[in-house]
């Protein structure tokens, strides 16, 4: 099964901002930035699984996250590098600014 990753080239910052905007999709970048993959279903913020694979979508499509689908099991990462070089100082400056680590 493919999944929609856009080109993060093509994807509006406002996009970007829009996704990181909200505090469980923030809570999802916070868990990824110190850098590997993690099995979709792992994440807990207090929310269904309906509502946290919705928050993943929106990471995946405004172009913050990469999905590997493996089996039944999805892995998503964060885009960090790319972001980095797209966006410099971005996604450190909104960790930061929330009390997140960069």
């Amino acid at each position: 099964m493919e999944l929609h990753e856009p080109e993060l080239r093509e994807v509006p910052v406002t996009a970007v901002l829009a996704a990181l905007a909200d505090d469980v999709r923030l809570q999802i970048v916070r868990t990824l930035a110190p850098g590997g993959e993690q099995a979709c279903g792992s994440f807990e913020f207090g929310v269904s699984k309906a509502t946290r694979s919705h928050h993943l979508k929106v990471l995946r499509e405004a172009g913050l996250t990469r999905t590997r689908v493996a089996g039944t099991t999805r892995y998503v990462r964060l885009r960090r590098e790319e972001l980095d070089r797209l966006y410099p100082g971005l996604l450190d400056a909104v960790l930061a600014e929330r009390g997140g680590v960069a």
